[in-house]
């Protein structure tokens, strides 16, 4: 009788166990991308921040080097480009300048926002693009580029970024 139980149950272990272990790997999974999602907005934010900070002390001409610059070239966050840094210059009551070149004296504030950008869930069985929050820095403009010079006699100049 003993023996005949034993023989009905020879595989049960490797059923459990992979019962067991479906859910175990999906949970896993599940944590990491998580944590991938979490590193990611926090990698988006630090992109706005970076280039609303480069943007208001590099002159107003050179805002692909910027974005490039903000997005760390490309390399932290898979699929985030310099098309999706938007940079706008902007006047004291918060409205976008259209042309900053011509109206340089005007522009007080610098935003940077992140536009067109999706991340890509890669948890088992639930594979998706989730378009993230709307992150956006705004800051004072500073030198926008323009060294002011040592004394009357010497030209102005911009800086590089």
């Amino acid at each position: 009788m003993i023996n005949t139980v034993r023989k009905c149950q020879c595989g049960i272990t490797t059923v459990e166990f992979a019962i067991c272990g479906a859910v175990y790997f999906l949970v896993l999974f599940g944590v990491i991308e998580v944590g991938r999602l979490m590193f990611t907005m926090n990698a988006l934010d630090e992109v706005t921040r970076r280039g609303a900070r480069l943007a208001s002390v590099c002159p107003v001409t050179q805002n692909a080097q910027v974005s490039n610059t903000a997005t760390f070239g490309g390399t932290v966050v898979s699929g985030l480009l310099p098309e999706h840094v938007d940079i706008a210059y902007l006047r004291g009551d918060f409205t976008p300048i259209a042309d900053p070149i011509a109206s340089f004296s005007n522009i007080i504030y610098v935003r940077v926002r992140i536009v067109g950008f999706t991340h890509r869930l890669l948890i088992p069985l639930f594979v998706q693009d989730i378009t993230p929050p709307p992150f956006s820095t705004t800051v004072l403009a500073e030198s926008l580029g323009i060294i002011p010079p040592p004394d009357a006699d010497s030209p102005s100049g911009l800086s590089s970024c």
